[in-house]
């Protein structure tokens, strides 16, 4: 059940992060898809909740615009904003694809991208910083997020010259199932050889992550059927020695394997 809460309804970022100094066990509410089914299923990260600053009426963070270099999210926008946005589409047609899956119709149209990456750049009334996502995000439910901040954006810089990616998403249904591995490829191949490639998993480990390691090994190779098979082994290796041995791995592993492959080689060559 829903608790006998505190209920703010700030209209400026100024305001909301004011009431965040003043409040005590306080949480930022958006979307509500996360926070009032926390609240229904008792979970122990809303028991102490004393009280929720409700950001939907800051027009600022609902916005998505572009510069000549980069996209700006504002992390009150939804997931369908996002999927609906030309803007979005043009410049990054996998994080359209991605959002797409995300949910049913009317999560999409209530869950937010901020909450999303926030339940896995901060502003305080102090300052403001920016980081990477992959520094971010810590552990499950856990990020850099510090008590007294607000996620106001998401930045996506451009990438120049010509990328194509591929994205799966793989469920225990078709439709509105939670993820049990996502995998995401983005290359930029220039005469038969790995210009740039930016190589994504999620749910095969604890966080969603971005592998180095992988993008490393296919920088400036020859794309070959034997170099994506290669990457795809090697990716799955990496997750289990991050991961250890679970009572999933044996599923996990091979799928995990031969998604990288799928995706790797769809990017490169097309949807098969």
């Amino acid at each position: 059940m829903i608790p006998n809460i505190e209920y703010f309804t700030p209209k400026t970022i100024a305001e909301a992060l004011q009431l965040l100094s003043k409040q005590e066990n306080v949480k930022i509410i958006a979307g509500g898809t996360d926070v009032i089914t926390g609240f229904h299923q008792e979970s122990s990260r809303f028991t102490k909740t004393g009280a929720l600053i409700d950001i939907n009426r800051i027009p600022e963070l609902h916005q998505i615009s572009e510069t000549t270099g980069s996209v700006w999210i504002g992390a009150g926008c939804t997931f369908t904003q996002v999927v609906n946005s030309p803007v979005v589409q043009k410049e990054f047609p996998l994080l359209v694809q991605a959002s797409s899956g995300v949910g049913s119709l009317q999560i999409r149209n209530r869950a937010t991208i901020g909450g999303n990456f926030v339940n896995n750049a901060p502003q305080s009334a102090d300052n403001s910083r920016t980081m990477p996502l992959q520094e971010f995000l810590i552990r499950p439910y856990c990020t850099q997020l510090a008590f007294n901040e607000i996620v106001t954006n998401i930045t996506l810089a451009k990438l120049p010259g010509s990328y194509h990616g591929s994205y799966y998403k793989l469920g225990r249904r078709r439709g509105v199932a939670i993820s049990r591995i996502t995998v995401a490829a983005l290359l930029n191949v220039v005469d038969d050889a790995i210009a740039d490639i930016r190589f994504a998993s999620g749910a095969a480990t604890p966080i969603g992550m971005r592998f180095p390691e992988i993008e490393a090994l296919a920088m400036n190779q020859k794309v070959s059927d034997d170099l994506l098979r290669k990457l795809a082994i090697q990716t799955g290796e990496l997750v289990l020695e991050r991961t250890g041995l679970r009572w999933s791995t044996a599923y996990k592993l091979p799928v995990l394997q031969q998604l990288c492959y799928q995706e790797l080689f769809n990017a490169v060559y097309g949807k098969e």
